[in-house]
C-alpha cells in the first residue's frame, strides 16, 4: 500500500508512467494498474489483502450464505455437522476449505478478562517453564526453571532446576518462600501432574498429588489451581513464564552455566530492587516492605524439609525408592513404613525399626548399612545360605568385586569358600569403600586372595595414621 501511494503521488505530480516505473523499480504495467485503482486511504497491507481477496477463490465460498444461516441458528454446532449439511446441498469440495470458512464465520465467544489486584500477603503464583538457551560458543541447551511471584509487590524469584518433578517443585518452592521472607495465604498453580493428579471438567480437583499435598500441609499454605492459558482466572500474573523468558532468557547470551547463574542473580537485583514494575509503577522491594508483615513465618526450613513416601520392606530386606534400594534390619521384612526424604539423606521407619541412609543419586544403586549386612547373614539359616549371602554382598560392591571374585573362584576352586568368609570379615570390619579400594589394588597386581586384600587394607590404615598422626590400632 505504501508503494501504491507513492505511484499515485508521482502520477499526480505529472510524472510519466515510465518515469514512475524507473523511480520505484516496478514495471509500467503495475503503474497502469495502480492508475485505475481508488486512492490509497490506509497503509495496512494485511487488511488490504484480506479486502481484495488476493489469490484463488476458496471452493467453499459458494457455501458462505448457507454456513452463515446454520451458525446463526446454532452457534455451537459441530463443524463436521456443518459439513454434512452443506454436502446435502451439493457441496463437492474438501473439508479443509469448509472448516476454514466455518472458523471465519462462527461467532466468537468473547469473554471479559477479569483483572484483580491482590492484597498484601494474599497469594503468589508459581509455575515451571523451559527455554532453549544460546551460549556464545554456538551451543544450545534446553533449560528448566521454576518461577514465583508475589501478586501485591511483584517480587519475583526464579531458579534453574534440573527437572519438573514433584520433589523439585516442593523444594524450590520452600526455597523461594525462605528468600521472600514468609508464606502467603494462598499459592496459585496451573494443573501439572506434580500438583493435581485428576480434576473434573468443571474445575474441581478430584485427586491431589499426595507428596505435594503433604508438603503444603506442613507448610500451612493454601493452594488454588486454575486452568492453564486462562488469563481471566489469574488476573495480571497470567504470563509469568512468558515474562521471565522475554525479560531475561530471550534477550541475553551466556558464556556457560556459571555465567548464566551470575546473570540471573544480577537480573534478580534489577527487577526486584532497582527497576519499577510496569503494573504498579513501584519498585517491588518497597512494596515488599509493606507486604512482609502480612506473610506468615515459614514452618519448615528448606534444609529440614522431608518429603514422605509410603514404602514396604521387601523379602530381601530392602526398601525400593526411585530405582535405588536401601537396607533395613531383617526383622522388618514384610512391614509397611514411611520413607522421609531429605535433600542429602533419607530415613526409613517401619514399625519399631528405623534406618538412616545417605541418599543415592545413582540409578539402580544399592545402599547397605554395615549393621544390616551382618544381621542379614545371621538371619539366614544354613551354612551354605550364609556363604552365598556373604558372596552376594561382596558382589554388590561393583564390577571390580565381580571380576576379582570370578578370578578367585576359578583360581582356587576348592578353597574359595574360606576366601569369601575372610573377605566378608574385612568388609564388615573396614566398610565397603576401603574394601573395594583394596580389592582394586589387588586386582591391578593380579594377586588373588583375601590375604592380598588385607595387606592393602593394612597399608591404607598405616598411610592414614601417618597423615593424621594417630596409631593404626586407634583408626582400626
Amino acid at each position: 500500500m505504501r508503494l501504491r501511494h507513492a505511484v499515485q503521488v508521482l502520477r499526480e505530480a505529472h510524472h510519466t508512467q515510465a518515469d514512475v516505473a524507473d523511480l520505484l523499480g516496478i514495471s509500467e504495467r503495475s503503474v497502469r494498474r495502480v492508475d485505475d485503482e481508488e486512492p490509497v486511504a490506509a497503509m495496512d497491507d494485511a487488511a488490504a489483502r484480506k479486502q481484495r481477496r488476493i489469490g484463488r477463490p476458496s471452493v467453499a465460498e459458494g457455501c458462505r450464505a448457507k454456513v452463515t444461516e446454520i451458525l446463526a441458528a446454532q452457534p455451537d454446532v459441530l463443524t463436521i455437522e456443518v459439513l454434512r449439511r452443506v454436502r446435502l446441498d451439493g457441496y463437492k469440495g474438501g473439508k479443509t476449505a469448509l472448516f476454514a470458512l466455518v472458523r471465519e464465520l462462527r461467532p466468537k465467544d468473547a469473554r471479559p478478562i477479569v483483572r484483580f489486584e491482590g492484597l498484601p500477603g494474599e497469594f503468589t503464583q508459581h509455575d515451571f517453564g523451559e527455554v532453549d538457551v544460546h551460549f556464545l560458543d554456538g551451543k544450545r541447551r534446553r533449560v528448566h526453571f521454576f518461577a514465583s511471584r508475589l501478586k501485591y509487590s511483584r517480587w519475583v524469584e526464579v531458579t534453574i532446576v534440573p527437572n519438573q518433578q514433584t520433589e523439585t517443585l516442593v523444594r524450590t518452592l520452600v526455597g523461594h518462600f525462605a528468600s521472600i521472607g514468609g508464606v502467603p495465604l494462598l499459592a496459585v498453580f496451573d494443573r501439572p501432574k506434580t500438583v493435581v493428579i485428576a480434576s473434573e471438567k468443571d474445575g474441581g480437583v478430584h485427586e491431589w498429588n499426595a507428596t505435594f499435598a503433604q508438603a503444603m500441609l506442613e507448610l500451612g499454605v493454601g493452594v488454588e489451581v486454575c486452568w492453564p492459558r486462562r488469563g481471566q482466572e489469574k488476573g495480571a500474573v497470567e504470563n509469568l513464564v512468558g515474562w521471565v523468558k522475554g525479560s531475561f532468557f530471550k534477550c541475553r547470551r551466556f558464556l556457560d552455566d556459571a555465567d548464566l547463574a551470575q546473570q540471573l542473580a544480577a537480573w534478580h537485583i534489577e527487577v526486584n530492587r532497582e527497576r519499577p514494575n510496569r503494573a504498579t509503577d513501584a519498585i517491588p522491594e518497597k512494596l515488599l516492605a509493606e507486604e512482609r508483615p502480612r506473610l506468615r513465618p515459614l514452618r519448615v526450613l528448606p534444609e529440614n524439609l522431608a518429603l514422605r513416601f509410603p514404602v514396604f520392606v521387601g523379602p530381601t530386606g530392602y526398601v525400593l525408592h526411585d530405582t535405588c534400594r536401601y537396607s533395613m534390619p531383617p526383622e522388618a521384612i514384610g512391614i509397611a513404613g514411611t520413607l522421609y526424604l531429605h535433600d542429602k539423606r533419607l530415613r526409613i521407619v517401619a514399625g519399631r525399626f528405623e534406618a538412616v541412609h545417605e541418599r543415592s543419586f545413582v540409578p539402580h544403586s544399592k545402599s547397605t548399612l554395615p549393621e544390616h549386612r551382618a544381621a542379614q547373614v545371621a538371619a539366614v539359616s544354613g551354612r551354605r545360605g550364609k556363604l552365598y549371602l556373604k558372596r552376594q554382598q561382596l558382589l554388590e560392591l561393583g564390577p571390580t568385586a565381580f571380576t576379582y571374585l570370578t578370578e578367585l573362584v576359578h583360581r582356587r576352586p576348592r578353597a574359595w569358600n574360606g576366601e569369601v568368609e575372610r573377605l566378608h570379615d574385612l568388609l564388615v570390619a573396614h566398610g565397603a569403600e576401603a574394601t573395594l579400594a583394596s580389592m582394586e589394588r589387588a586386582l591391578a597386581d593380579r594377586a588373588f586372595g583375601a590375604e592380598y586384600v588385607a595387606h592393602h587394607l593394612h597399608d591404607g590404615v598405616l598411610a592414614l595414621a601417618t597423615a593424621l598422626h594417630a596409631s593404626p590400632e586407634v583408626l582400626q
